[in-house]
């Protein structure tokens, strides 16, 4: 172990006041450094206890450094660096669940947050609705110690209920339409299954604010430590590399109205997150997963790499143009200014985001990143050939090969469905792939066939680099 290791000596911390599910680098860079500045500037016992729900990786990593570890700010200009400490502990959930389980009934704990990505709330994405099918769902329902972040919320809650404690407040921070009212669903649906009384409880006492959160958060490398390391003189084996940028526009609707000061650390404390949510969600994660799939068979290895294309930079604005009718501007925002501030955003070449980061579990970011602008425009009568270029783009990489042949290392909960559903023809994979109702309703599915078709025609004949060309011209 290297003796210059980053080490915080504290004598004293604030008490636990939130559990995380899912600490990965977004929490980390994002929701700790919120935590972090609104206790410094208006107090609180907020420190958080960190949950991993499959790996160990983190939690070894930061057990060494007691918890604390380096915020890199990545601006064009060169890094900057800050020591994170809001962190008291991280558990491992499959090593052991009761523990996990016993952090969320502290009476202290207030806030459960969750950053478990879309496929973390073992849901249907074409209907919300909890997936009955999934394999932790029906193991959680006849077990008292869970595997999945639903399984956790329900038995926590339940757990706190037979106690005679109050419910915590459910976070969720994962970019999902009306993410609050999502979560509610599924934890009422497994709740109710489980015991109606329960379910009842939680309906009437429990809080599931909606919140909208953007921080571009490249994975960690080993390069990215080395940096560290060097800016620093101490070596961190958890840092965290994020862009300048950062929004959270959280609906102010608390169990007891118990938080933190997010609004003293910059947040946006709001009664309707509706707007930010639909804004960011088909702006900047509708054009991040096109980017993601047409820059990575165009063979750019990163985000600010594939809009110094400039066949891809027209793209993407051409992409803005299609989306912007179909967004409503939360109040005093300019989207025109908004789509150029994101542009710039991916042009920052100090992020290096890659394409194929971004491109996991397309078949669950699908329906809220494109789909429901796609329908937007359809019921409208505007036409969306560079998004449904996007949807032909996603269906070549998750078909499993890019445009020379070689395999393409697909991560996503279907990604063996969707290879073995592909056809080698552009038209066979388009209507396989629209079949699958997991992902597409079958009224829209109907309704993309043709325009879908066209676009992965020109794709599969041309290339990606062709395509984005064509389609702006």
């Amino acid at each position: 172990m290297p003796a210059n290791r980053l080490m915080l000596p504290r004598t004293s911390r604030p008490a636990t006041g939130i559990v995380h599910l899912g600490l990965g680098a977004f929490f980390r860079a994002f929701g700790c450094v919120y935590v972090a500045d609104a206790m410094q500037a208006a107090g609180g016992d907020w420190g958080i206890v960190g949950v991993s729900l499959r790996s160990p990786d983190t939690r070894d990593a930061l057990k060494p450094q007691d918890w604390a570890y380096t915020s890199v700010t990545l601006t064009p200009d060169g890094p900057q660096t800050r020591v994170i400490d809001v962190l008291n502990d991280v558990l491992v959930a499959p090593e052991d669940p009761q523990a996990v389980l016993d952090a969320m009934c502290d009476p202290g704990v207030r806030i459960v947050s969750l950053t478990v990505t879309e496929k973390g709330y073992c849901h249907n994405p074409a209907t919300g609705a909890l997936n009955m099918g999934h394999p932790d769902i029906l193991y959680d329902l006849t077990h008292n110690l869970p595997r999945s972040a639903p399984g956790y919320l329900v038995r926590a809650l339940q757990q706190r209920h037979a106690a005679g404690i109050a419910p915590f407040t459910v976070l969720t921070c994962d970019n999902l339409p009306h993410n609050g009212a999502l979560v509610r669903g599924v934890v009422l649906d497994m709740a109710r299954r489980i015991d109606p009384a329960l379910a009842d409880w939680i309906a009437e006492n429990g809080r599931f604010p909606a919140t909208m959160v953007d921080r571009i958060t490249p994975a960690t490398t080993d390069e990215d430590i080395k940096t560290v390391e060097t800016l620093t003189g101490l070596h961190d084996a958890a840092p965290v590399m994020h862009e300048p940028f950062r929004q959270w526009a959280v609906q102010d609707d608390f169990v007891n109205g118990d938080r933190p000061d997010l609004a003293a650390a910059g947040a946006q404390l709001v009664d309707d997150v509706a707007a930010f949510e639909d804004m960011k969600l088909r702006m900047l994660n509708g054009t991040h997963s096109a980017l993601a799939y047409l820059g990575y068979l165009a063979g750019h290895e990163t985000i600010s790499d594939t809009v110094a294309d400039p066949a891809f930079a027209a793209y993407v604005r051409h992409c803005w143009e299609e989306i912007m009718p179909a967004v409503a501007a939360p109040p005093g925002v300019d989207l025109t200014d908004y789509a150029d501030a994101l542009f710039d955003r991916y042009a920052n070449p100090a992020i290096r985001h890659r394409t194929w980061q971004i491109a996991m579990d397309g078949s669950q970011k699908l329906p809220q990143r494109l789909l429901g602008t796609l329908r937007a425009n359809l019921d409208a009568g505007r036409d969306s050939p560079a998004l449904c270029l996007a949807v032909a783009g996603w269906m070549r990489y998750v078909a499993g090969k890019d445009e020379a042949g070689q395999p393409i290392d697909v991560r996503d909960p279907l990604a063996d469905l969707m290879r073995d559903t592909a056809t080698d023809s552009a038209t066979g994979t388009v209507a396989a792939l629209l079949s699958l109702d997991q992902i597409f309703p079958a009224d829209l599915a109907a309704q993309l066939a043709a325009p879908v078709s066209l676009a992965a025609a020109t794709l599969w004949a041309k290339g990606a680099s062709s395509a984005v060309q064509e389609v702006t011209q």
